[in-house]
């Protein structure tokens, strides 16, 4: 249906030229800002709700542009008769429509605000290196033969450059969302490159208000049926380094846009231009060190997220091997022994059964809370070693530990937390093992001895305390 409409449009655009020569160009000019102002209105109803919804807007803005520039171009030779003029502004507009999809192809999805600032600054200043480009070959209103030569140069140079830098987005988007906004990118800029070479190489006499017209109208309808149809991109196998590295270096778009520009004022604008290139380098710069900072900061808060339990904010078992094996180490080399507690809650089963896992985690957390309280010393690292079940190890001798497992069967006592058993609280068992000396061997051994410990605990009652000897 979006396909047949778009058709439509090009055959009314067609229709209003033969049967009405008198208006052609007037009524070409309205199917010419007609066209980018659909682009833009699919754009925008596109955002709503997409994961590129900054891609989308940006794109949106491009075709307002690009219509305004048209606009401008009609009040010139319709509104003011003067039809041998080119109107510096309208080619300002029909170059500042890159702008916003430059900062699109550029700017990375889910960037914070810092990166939003920078990312603006360079396009707003690519803006404005393009407004003195402009003028430096035109006026308001018109512009020399050679003027618009150069200008034409650098219309060529920007199409190129957004073409082949959405295609490359496109080839290597592995998300969805991301790959439909460049695809339908990629092909319209692909499309217009190819109409807007014709118009400016080729048909460079012919005049608004003829046949040669409808090929304006076909890049904007093009955009505006990928984008209003929301066919969801083809599924693509993209080798996730690439992906990477693309995603990486997208932001770079903008730099060397900057420095191209730049390059373009040398002669005319030498301080502009060093101005340009220096804000291209330190902007790229500044933007590259704070994306550096920010990914330490994440892994740092992915480091300790690999270090603790979700549930219940203790170490985790990853973080408990490598603790016992630390700890045997370093007694091994001293001379000295050592200890490790294992805690578990009695009857948690039950419990989860009568109150349900909810009631369940809130005691985790409360007995987890409870056992920290009790290990002061900086040496002592308690732990969720699985289920229900708490290691605590320990780089004390047999009677500190002992001492130790007491104060945190009380301490879980005296929290009374309801249990499955109506009349008492939710209690615990401890297993302490323990060595006299390393000597050798393998830490595994000590936690087999805590884990029998354990089980004599349970076996003779529970909420109390059992102890085993390393045996060597």
């Amino acid at each position: 249906m979006v396909w047949l409409l778009s058709v439509l449009y090009l055959l009314c655009h067609g229709l209003a030229l033969v049967l009405l020569p008198a208006h052609a160009q007037t009524l070409s000019f309205c199917f010419l800002i007609g066209a980018p102002l659909l682009a833009a209105a699919a754009c925008l109803h596109r955002s709503r709700g997409s994961a590129a919804v900054v891609g989308w807007a940006a794109l949106a803005v491009g075709m307002l542009l690009w219509a305004g520039g048209m606009a401008v171009n009609m009040y010139q030779e319709v509104g003011l008769g003067n039809a041998d003029a080119t109107p510096g502004i309208s080619m300002l507009l029909y170059v500042l429509y890159g702008v916003p999809l430059t900062f699109a192809m550029a700017h990375p999805r889910h960037a914070p605000w810092f990166l939003s600032v920078i990312d603006g600054a360079m396009a707003l200043l690519l803006g404005y290196l393009f407004f003195v480009y402009t003028f430096s070959f035109a006026t308001a209103t018109d512009a020399s033969e050679a003027g618009v030569d150069s200008l034409r140069l650098m219309f060529d140079i920007e199409n190129l450059f957004i073409a082949g830098f959405a295609l490359l987005r496109y080839l290597a988007s592995d998300d969805t969302s991301r790959r439909g906004f460049f695809r339908a990118l990629a092909l319209f800029a692909g499309v217009y490159l190819v109409m807007a070479a014709y118009i400016n190489h080729v048909a460079t006499d012919a005049s608004f208000g003829g046949l040669g017209d409808l090929l304006i109208d076909v890049p904007f309808l093009l955009l505006a049926a990928l984008t209003w149809r929301r066919a969801p991109a083809a599924p693509r196998g993209v080798s996730r380094r690439l992906a990477l590295g693309v995603r990486a270096g997208s932001p770079l778009i903008l730099a060397i846009s900057l420095l191209v520009v730049s390059a373009l004022l040398v002669r005319a604008h030498p301080a502009l231009a060093v101005a340009g290139f220096a804000f291209a380098t330190l902007g790229s710069g500044l933007r590259s060190v704070l994306m550096q900072v920010r990914s330490l900061e994440q892994q740092d808060r992915l480091d300790v997220l690999a270090r603790l339990d979700g549930l219940t904010g203790l170490a985790n078992r990853r973080q408990f091997d490598q603790a016992l094996q630390r700890e045997w180490n370093r007694s091994r080399r001293d001379g000295q022994g050592m200890a490790l507690l294992m805690v578990d809650i009695d009857h948690f089963k039950a419990l989860n059964d009568r109150f349900g896992h909810p009631v369940g985690d809130r005691c985790l957390q409360a007995v987890a809370s409870a056992l920290a309280e009790c290990a002061t010393r900086g040496s002592d690292l308690v732990t969720r070693y699985g289920g229900e079940e708490f290691a605590v190890v320990v780089a004390m001798p047999r009677d500190g530990a002992v001492a130790l497992a007491e104060r945190m069967r009380l301490a879980v006592e005296h929290l009374q937390l309801p249990s499955a058993d109506p009349v008492l609280p939710v209690t615990v068992s401890v297993g302490v093992g323990w060595v006299l000396r390393v000597d050798g061997g393998d830490a595994g051994a000590l936690v087999a001895t805590s884990d029998a410990a354990l089980y004599d605990a349970k076996h003779h009652g529970r909420n109390q305390i059992a102890e085993r000897e390393l045996q060597r």
